[in-house]
C-alpha cells in the first residue's frame, strides 16, 4: 500500500512550523535568497514536504542556478506536484505545490539545464522553508529506504553528467551557543553541510525558547556532515577543542546553563573510541589549567533548530559569538 501523507490542521501547523515556514508554505510568501537553509547544501539526500513528509526532490537532481534558492532539474520519480498559474506582481509564473500537503513550494521555470546536460530544461526554484532535508545515510531510519537506490553508483551510471555524491559521515558536537560553533566549523575543508539543533535532552519537539531556559536537558549543538576523503573525524574534533573552552562546566563565555555544555555525541563505536582518544590528548596537552569536562555520549534524537538560527552569523555578520580559534 502506498504511503499516505496527511496534512496537519492549521493549529497544529502553527505549532509545528517556524514563522517563516508557515508564511512560505501556507501564505505563499518567499524567503530571502542566499539566506536560507538549503540553497548551498551539497549533501546527498532527499528533500520532503516540511508539513507532511511527502518526498519531493533528490540531491541528485539539485544544481546551483545562481539564484540563491535550492534549484532542481526534476522532482523525484513518482512525485506528483501541483502546478498552478500565478499572475501576481504583473508576471505570469507557474506556482508549484505539494500534492498531499498543498504547501506552496516555489515556482517552475523553463530555463533549467537541457537534456544534453542531464536536465529537463526545467528549473524548480524552491523555498528552503518548505523543505526538510533527510541525508542519504538516514533514509532507512527515517522510513525512506526505498530511495536509497538514488545514491548507489549503479543507479546513476546512465547519468554521465551527474556529479559524484560523496559517502559522507556525521559528527554532532556541542560547545556553547551553536551560532558561533556552526560559523567556524562550516568553513573547514571537507565539511559538506552544517545544521544547528537540539539533542541530548528529554523533551520531544523542543524549541529555542524552551531549550534556552535550561530545563529541557537538550544542548545547543551542531550537526556536521563531512566527506571522510577530505577530512577526518579526528581533525574535526581537534578543531572543536580549539574553538571552545572544554573546562567550563555548563558554560561558554557569558552563556550559562546545561544547554551550553561541552559534549561529543558519537554515532558509532569507532567515533566513541576516537573521541576518547582525542579527549585524552587534550587533557594531557597542558593547554588547559583545569580538568576537561566534555561529555562523550551516544547520539540521540536530533531536532533541527528553527530557520532563524540556521547560518545565523551569515545572515547577521557581526552578531553575538563567544567562539574564536585558539592556537
Amino acid at each position: 500500500m502506498a504511503q499516505e501523507y496527511k496534512k496537519p490542521n492549521d493549529s497544529e501547523l502553527q505549532k509545528l512550523l517556524s514563522k517563516e515556514q508557515y508564511s512560505v508554505t501556507q501564505q505563499c510568501n518567499t524567503e530571502p535568497p542566499f539566506r536560507n537553509a538549503y540553497w548551498d547544501n551539497k549533501a546527498p539526500g532527499i528533500y520532503v514536504d516540511v508539513t507532511t513528509g511527502e518526498p519531493l526532490f533528490s540531491s541528485t537532481d539539485k544544481y546551483d542556478s545562481g539564484t540563491g534558492w535550492p534549484s532542481f532539474m526534476r522532482p523525484i520519480v513518482g512525485t506528483d506536484l501541483v502546478e498552478k498559474a500565478d499572475r501576481q506582481y504583473g508576471m505570469r509564473r507557474i506556482e508549484v505545490k505539494s500534492k498531499s500537503g498543498d504547501s506552496h513550494l516555489g515556482h517552475v521555470f523553463d530555463d533549467g539545464p537541457e537534456k544534453n546536460q542531464g536536465g529537463t530544461g526545467l528549473r524548480y526554484c524552491i523555498n528552503s522553508a518548505s523543505l526538510r532535508f533527510i541525508p542519504a545515510n538516514e533514509l532507512e531510519a527515517e522510513g525512506y529506504g526505498k530511495f536509497l537506490y538514488l545514491f548507489q553508483p549503479a543507479a546513476n551510471s546512465e547519468a554521465k553528467t551527474a556529479k559524484h555524491q560523496p559517502q559522507t559521515e556525521i559528527a554532532t558536537l556541542a560547545g556553547g551557543c551553536f551560532w558561533g560553533m556552526e560559523d567556524l566549523i562550516r568553513k573547514l575543508p571537507g565539511v559538506v553541510a552544517t545544521e544547528v539543533g537540539y539533542t541530548g535532552g528529554n523533551t520531544d519537539q523542543p524549541i529555542y525558547d524552551y531549550v534556552h531556559s535550561g530545563t529541557t536537558g537538550h544542548a545547543e549543538a551542531v550537526r556536521i556532515e563531512f566527506d571522510p576523503q577530505q577530512t577526518t573525524y579526528e581533525e574535526i574534533l581537534r578543531f572543536f577543542f580549539r574553538i571552545h573552552d572544554p573546562t567550563t562546566l555548563n558554560r561558554q563565555g557569558n552563556d550559562r546553563g546545561t544547554q551550553y555544555r561541552s559534549a561529543i555525541f558519537f554515532h558509532s563505536k569507532e567515533q566513541e573510541l576516537v573521541a576518547k582518544k582525542i579527549l585524552d590528548e587534550v587533557e594531557l596537552s597542558g593547554k588547559w589549567k583545569k580538568p576537561v569536562v566534555t561529555e562523550v555520549v551516544t547520539a540521540g534524537k536530533w531536532y533541527r533548530a528553527e530557520d532563524d538560527h540556521q547560518d545565523y552569523l551569515v545572515k547577521h555578520p557581526g552578531g553575538y559569538t563567544c567562539h574564536f580559534i585558539r592556537d
